[in-house]
């Protein structure tokens, strides 16, 4: 592992139990020892930020790290401030099951014209 900063910032993000417990279970499962979840901004749209999960060991000078729910959740410095006040949850329903990430601090989306399915 690089020389990160480690930010012990546990409010900037958060991870549930129930994603935590699913993290930690397909680390095992995939023998990933010394991984962090990496939680990242993957693009934008008009419906605000796109965001992503990966598994990853190799981390820079920049990224912070957060210490929430037993796990290490390294995130970079583009995506810092739109994740902070975010939940990753996992869920299982019988459509499906997945990770949500829910940020309450980003504002609620507008349509602003762009020939999507904005409503």
């Amino acid at each position: 592992m690089s020389n990160t900063s480690v930010i012990d910032k546990t409010s900037s993000i958060t991870v549930t139990p129930s994603a935590a417990e699913k993290v930690q279970a397909m680390l095992s499962e995939q023998k990933l020892e010394d991984y962090h979840l990496r939680v990242y901004v993957a693009g934008m749209g008009c419906s605000g930020p796109q965001y992503g999960l990966a598994f990853d060991n190799n981390t820079k000078e920049d990224d912070s790290i957060v210490h929430t729910s037993g796990l290490s959740v390294v995130i970079d410095p583009n995506s810092l401030m739109y994740l902070d006040g975010a939940i990753v949850d996992y869920m299982e329903t019988p459509q499906g099951a997945g990770f949500r990430i829910y940020n309450p601090n980003m504002e609620a989306p507008s349509c602003g014209g762009c020939a999507g399915s904005c409503g």
